[in-house]
C-alpha cells in the first residue's frame, strides 16, 4: 500500500533546510499513477507550490534524469526508466570501434555496434533500448540517451599531417582521434605527448573536437608512462584549492597526544586503549598503516581487537576533502608512485597508526570461541598507541622460530597469540570452503633512470596470511553487526559463475576426467575440494587458471549478494579507510549505530549508496587498468633491446588470434600470433582453452611450455610479438 507521507521525510529534513519529497517517494508516486507525468502534474500530486519548491523539484528531477532513474519524453512527461524497458549503464569501448554496455543492475552486457558507438566514448553513462540478438547471438542495444559524459581531458600524441591536426588518444579504448583547433597547437611538435580538452563530444556524423591545454613532454621521457596512465584514465591527482584550504585546520592536530576535544565530551566517549600492545604488520616499503592488531586468550577462546585508523573523525561529509576522496574512490599504487585517496597529512600522518604516537582508531572487538566462531562483536571509538611497526619479513622469521634478532622481545608472546588464533581461523576457513588459488605476485625493481632493472617474484608467507585472516574476521564481523541493525551499507559482493561459464567449465573438466560437484549451483566448497584434488597433477596450473577465470569480478553494492570466493553470506570492507572510500562509508555507518540513531536517519539513502557502489567499483577498475597500462609500457621498454633473443615460457592465455606467453624469470608477457604457428590451420576451442591444428592435430593450450623468440616490440601499442622456436 502506498504511504500518504514520505517515509524518508526525516532524512530529508536533516539534509535540507526546506526539504521536498525524496527521490524514493517521487518514484513511488510515478509507479502508483502508472503513466508519465509532467512537472506541474508531479508538483500538484506532491502538493508543492511556490516558485522555490517548484525549482527544487525541477532540480531533483533533472538529477534523477541524469542518473537514469526517470526519463523525460518528448511531451515533457517524466516516467520510470524501468517501466520503459530501458537499461542504464556504462560504456566499455573496444579499440576496433564497437562497444558494450555494462548495466547498473548487474545483468548481462549489451553489445553496441560501431554505428551506435560513433557518438560515444569509453566510460560514458547512457540509456539504451535492447534490440534483440545480433547474428552472433549477442544481446544488442540501441542508444536512447547519454546521461553523463566521462571524458573531458584526454592525453595522447599530437600529429600534424598535411595541415590536419589531431591527437591520437593514448587510451586505446578511446577509439576516435580528436581533431584539434589549429590555433591551440602552433607551438606543439608532432609526436609530443599533450593533454587535449574536449570542446565538442562526438556525434553520429562528426568526430570529437578539442583544444590543447598542456604539453606533457617528449615521448618516452623517464616517468612519462605514469603521467600518461594517470591522464589516460582521468585519475584525479591534484588537490584543488578548496581541499588545500581545509588542510591547515588538520595540521594543528599532529602531535604525540591527541587533543582533548577528540577524547572527551563527545556523544560517544573514546575508550583509552593506549596500554594495549597493538602492532602493525606491513610490507617494508609501506608508508600508511591503517590497521593494528592485538590478541589475548579468553577462556578456551580468544579476544581479538582490530584497530583501524579513524579517518571519519577527520574527513566529514560535505567537506571538500570528503568530496574529493569520494571522487578518487581509492588510492592507486603504481610500481614507483602512489596517487593517494587522502592528502599525505592524513594518509601518512594523522590517520597512519605510526608507532609510539597516539592515534584515533575505530576498534572492532571480537570474542572468538575455540572453534573459530565470532560469538560477540563490539565497536569502540578509541585512542591507541601502536607498540611497534613490524614487517612481514620480521614476523615470518618469528613464526619460523628465528627470534634471536627480533628487536622487540617483549612482543613475542603477543605474536604467538596472534599465530595461534591464525591457525584456528585458517582451519575454519578450510572447513568453510573458501577458495585459495596459488598465484605469483611480482615486484618491479627500478634503476636510477626509473627503468626496469629486474622483476622478481614476491613470496607470500604466514605473516601475510596471518594479517589477512585477522582483517577478514573484522570485515565479516562488521557486516554481521550492521546487517543485524538493518543499517544501509555497501557490501563487497562476489557472485559465483554464470550459467554460460559453468557450462564451459564442466565441458573443460570433463575432457580431463574431472568433475565439479554442485550441479547448477556449485559453492565455494565445491571449488575448494576440486583445487585440493588436483594438487599432485602436472596440469594443476592449467586447471586452476580455468577455475579462476570462471568466476566473476567482485563489486560494491547496497544489496547483499554474498561473497562466493570467501564463502561468506555477507561481507564488507572495514579495514582500509585510508585507501578505500567504501570503508570510510562503513565507518560512518558504525558510528551512526554507536550514537543509537535509527537506520532511517543515516546520511545515505538507498539510491545514493547504489550510485556510490557503482562509482567505487568503477574507480577500482580504473585504478587496475591504469596501473596495468603503466606496467605494460615499462615492460615493453625493458624488452626493446632484446629483439631476437630466445626465452622459455608458459602459455597463460589462449584466444582465437593466438597464444599469450609469459617468459620465465622475467614475468613479461607477449603474443604468439596464430599466423606464427606454421604448416597448418589452427582453430580456437574456447571450452578447452586451446588452439588445435586442423591437419596435424597439434594442440596448444593453457600452461603449455614453449620456447619463443622476441620478434617485435611496440612500446606505444604496448605489444610484444613472439615467434615459435620449439
Amino acid at each position: 500500500m502506498l504511504p500518504d507521507v514520505d517515509p524518508f521525510l526525516s532524512r530529508e529534513q536533516e539534509k535540507y533546510e526546506k526539504p521536498i519529497p525524496s527521490r524514493e517517494f517521487i518514484m513511488m508516486r510515478l509507479a502508483h499513477v502508472g503513466v508519465p507525468m509532467t512537472l506541474p502534474m508531479i508538483a500538484d500530486d506532491l502538493k508543492l507550490h511556490g516558485e522555490e519548491q517548484l525549482e527544487a523539484l525541477r532540480r531533483r528531477l533533472r538529477a534523477m534524469e541524469r542518473e537514469g532513474q526517470v526519463i523525460r519524453n518528448r511531451r515533457g512527461g517524466y516516467g520510470l526508466a524501468e517501466k520503459m524497458d530501458l537499461v542504464r549503464g556504462r560504456i566499455i569501448a573496444h579499440p576496433e570501434g564497437f562497444g558494450f554496455l555494462v548495466p547498473d543492475d548487474g545483468s548481462d552486457d549489451l553489445y553496441l555496434p560501431e554505428a551506435q558507438m560513433r557518438s560515444l566514448l569509453h566510460g560514458d553513462r547512457v540509456l539504451v533500448s535492447p534490440a534483440g540478438l545480433d547474428r552472433r547471438g549477442r544481446r544488442e542495444a540501441v542508444l536512447v540517451d547519454v546521461l553523463e559524459r566521462h571524458n573531458s581531458d584526454v592525453i595522447g600524441r599530437f600529429f600534424n599531417k598535411g595541415g590536419v591536426c589531431f591527437v591520437e588518444p593514448n587510451n586505446r579504448r578511446l577509439h576516435q582521434d580528436i581533431v584539434v583547433a589549429t590555433e591551440s597547437c602552433r607551438h606543439v611538435e608532432s609526436g609530443q605527448i599533450v593533454v587535449v580538452r574536449l570542446t565538442q563530444q562526438p556525434t553520429k556524423n562528426r568526430p570529437p573536437f578539442g583544444e590543447i591545454v598542456q604539453v606533457v613532454g617528449e615521448h618516452r621521457a623517464p616517468g612519462m608512462e605514469i603521467d600518461i596512465a594517470i591522464r589516460s584514465h582521468e585519475l584525479p591527482h591534484e588537490w584543488p584549492e578548496e581541499v588545500l584550504q581545509e588542510l591547515p585546520k588538520l595540521s594543528l592536530d599532529i602531535s604525540d597526544t591527541i587533543p582533548d576535544r577528540f577524547v572527551e565530551g563527545r556523544p560517544c566517549q573514546r575508550e583509552n586503549m593506549r596500554h594495549l600492545p597493538f602492532v602493525t604488520i606491513d610490507g617494508e616499503d609501506s608508508r600508511d598503516f591503517d590497521d593494528a592488531v592485538y590478541c589475548e586468550p579468553r577462556g578456551k577462546g580468544w579476544r581479538l581487537r582490530v584497530a583501524i585508523a579513524d579517518v571519519s573523525a577527520y574527513v566529514k561529509p560535505g567537506t571538500a576533502l570528503d568530496e574529493h576522496a569520494k571522487k578518487r574512490g581509492n588510492s592507486v599504487y603504481f610500481p614507483n608512485r602512489v596517487i593517494p585517496m587522502l592528502p599525505e597529512i592524513l594518509s601518512n600522518e594523522l590517520c597512519s597508526l605510526n608507532p609510539h604516537v597516539d592515534r584515533l582508531a575505530l576498534v572492532c572487538d571480537m570474542q572468538i570461541d575455540c572453534y573459530g566462531n565470532v560469538r560477540k562483536t563490539q565497536f569502540f571509538e578509541a585512542v591507541i598507541c601502536s607498540s611497534a611497526r613490524l614487517t612481514y619479513t620480521q614476523v615470518a622469521k618469528v613464526l619460523a622460530g628465528e627470534t634471536d634478532q627480533f628487536p622487540y622481545p617483549e612482543l613475542l608472546p603477543h605474536i604467538d597469540h596472534l599465530h595461534q588464533l591464525f591457525r584456528l581461523l585458517l582451519k575454519r576457513r578450510q572447513r568453510r570452503g573458501a577458495i585459495e588459488f596459488e598465484t605469483t605476485e611480482t615486484r618491479i625493481i627500478f634503476d636510477e633512470q626509473q627503468k626496469i632493472q629486474e622483476i622478481v617474484a614476491v613470496t607470500r608467507n604466514d605473516a601475510h596470511r596471518l594479517i589477512e585472516e585477522m582483517m577478514l574476521a573484522a570485515n565479516v564481523a562488521t557486516a554481521d553487526f550492521l546487517v543485524e541493525r538493518e543499517m544501509p551499507l555497501l557490501f563487497r559482493n562476489h557472485e559465483g559463475p554464470n550459467a554460460e561459464k559453468l557450462t564451459d567449465l564442466r565441458q573443460f573438466l570433463g575432457g580431463l576426467a574431472l568433475r565439479l560437484a554442485g550441479k547448477d549451483a556449485p559453492t565455494a566448497l565445491h571449488y575448494a575440494k576440486l583445487v585440493e584434488r588436483i594438487q599432485d597433477r602436472p596440469d594443476k596450473q592449467l586447471i586452476q587458471t580455468v577455475l579462476l577465470r570462471s568466476l566473476r569480478m567482485a563489486f560494491y553494492s547496497p544489496i547483499n549478494l554474498g561473497h562466493f570466493g570467501l564463502a561468506y553470506p555477507a561481507y564488507t570492507h572495514f579495514t582500509s579507510p585510508i585507501r578505500r572510500y567504501p570503508d570510510l562509508l562503513v565507518h560512518r555507518a558504525i558510528k551512526h549505530c554507536l550514537r543509537e540513531k535509527t537506520p532511517e536517519k543515516f546520511n545515505y539513502a538507498q539510491h545514493e549508496l547504489e550510485s556510490l557502489g557503482e562509482h567505487c567499483s568503477m574507480t577500482e577498475r580504473r585504478a587496475d587498468e591504469a596501473t596495468r597500462d603503466a606496467i605494460d609500457w615499462l615492460k615493453c621498454d625493458f624488452m626493446r633491446d632484446k629483439v631476437g633473443q630466445i626465452y622459455e615460457g608458459m602459455v597463460y592465455s589462449v584466444t582465437s588470434f593466438g597464444l599469450f606467453v609469459q617468459l620465465d624469470g622475467i614475468f613479461i608477457e607477449g603474443l604468439l600470433h596464430v599466423t606464427a604457428l606454421r604448416n597448418d590451420y589452427y582453430h580456437f576451442d574456447p571450452a578447452r582453452h586451446c588452439l588445435y591444428g586442423e591437419r596435424s592435430g597439434t594442440i596448444y593450450r593453457l600452461s603449455d611450455r614453449l620456447k619463443v623468440r622476441v620478434m617485435r616490440v611496440d612500446v606505444d601499442e604496448r605489444k610484444i610479438d613472439f615467434e615459435l622456436v620449439s
